[in-house]
């Protein structure tokens, strides 16, 4: 499928989006052109793009969101609690207050992001790679200062506790999960579709995602030693639950799934399936593979969910 975006929001559906867009850049202090380096993106796409004639890529709308410090979903539509096709999280919107203004189209727009906020989220970055790879308890205060070329004295500036940046960086993780899901999945009228694609966002290849999966390892287990990582854990799973249990809602709709299909005992059965799949894909058990993980779960919607009978 293609990676582009479109939003339903009257005339021209992404006129909105570019001038979120627009406002962003603006607030930032940046030129267009630093912005478009800030988010790994050619300036002349990101013209293109600001004018009409190219359409931002899920990806791309993935990294202005996490340089902008705003969701996806507020770039699509304005608002963090926008009714989308992905669950929207509990209790969270994007109010006028005294830290945002409206733009052009009557969206809440964020603060501008200082130099500090810019050295906030490279630590939390770099936080969140090291405990992918290194693990929660095996990460030191001085490890995140190299990795991120600063002093220790400025990691504790932002985050006064080595516990307060490694909670921080989980919660990035989370975000990051539920920013991809919207972008990729926005434009999937089809639920069928949307389903196999959530499917392989959850699937552990080799990179990003095999590091997401180690987070939320760890966040399994932290959540059992450590009470307020269970709010976390718990909201995290609850969003997740949602959007398969709306895709399996939407698809009975539409005819395509079995009528009989009950989306909240399914979407139990189906994030089980996916959790305890992954598990050993993850800790390299003989035999086990992202390839049979996908086929056991294709098998298991076409059947179970699609209603396809075989012979």
């Amino acid at each position: 499928m293609s990676d582009t975006i479109d939003v339903d929001e009257g005339p021209d559906p992404l006129e909105g989006l570019r001038q979120r867009v627009r406002e962003l850049i603006l607030r930032s202090g940046r030129s267009q052109r630093e912005f478009a380096d800030t988010v790994r993106l050619e300036p002349s796409k990101l013209s293109k793009s600001l004018k009409g004639t190219r359409r931002f890529s899920a990806e791309e709308l993935i990294r202005i969101a996490d340089a902008a410090d705003v969701t996806v979903n507020w770039l699509l539509n304005g608002r963090d609690d926008a009714a989308t096709v992905v669950a929207i999280p509990p209790g969270r919107h994007t109010p006028p207050d005294a830290a945002h203004r409206r733009s052009a189209d009557g969206a809440s727009v964020p603060a501008p992001r200082s130099g500090s906020g810019d050295r906030r989220r490279q630590i939390i970055e770099a936080a969140w790679q090291l405990i992918a790879e290194h693990g929660y308890h095996a990460v030191r205060t001085a490890d995140i200062a190299r990795a991120c070329g600063t002093s220790s004295a400025t990691i504790h500036y932002h985050f006064p506790t080595l516990s307060d940046l490694l909670d921080e960086a989980l919660r990035s993780s989370s975000k990051q999960a539920f920013d991809r899901q919207v972008a990729v999945l926005h434009s999937i009228p089809e639920a069928r579709e949307r389903l196999h694609r959530l499917i392989e966002l959850q699937l552990p290849y080799p990179g990003h995602l095999t590091l997401e999966w180690s987070i939320w390892m760890q966040v399994w287990t932290e959540s059992t030693l450590h009470p307020h990582l269970r709010e976390l854990h718990a909201g995290y799973y609850q969003r997740w639950h949602d959007t398969i249990a709306q895709t399996l809602r939407d698809g009975i709709a539409e005819g395509v799934f079995r009528g009989d299909c009950d989306p909240e005992a399914m979407a139990m059965h189906l994030t089980a399936l996916i959790d305890g799949l992954a598990i050993p894909v993850l800790t390299r058990r003989p035999g086990r593979s992202v390839q049979q993980m996908r086929e056991i779960l294709r098998e298991f919607v076409a059947t179970r969910i699609e209603g396809v009978t075989r012979q």
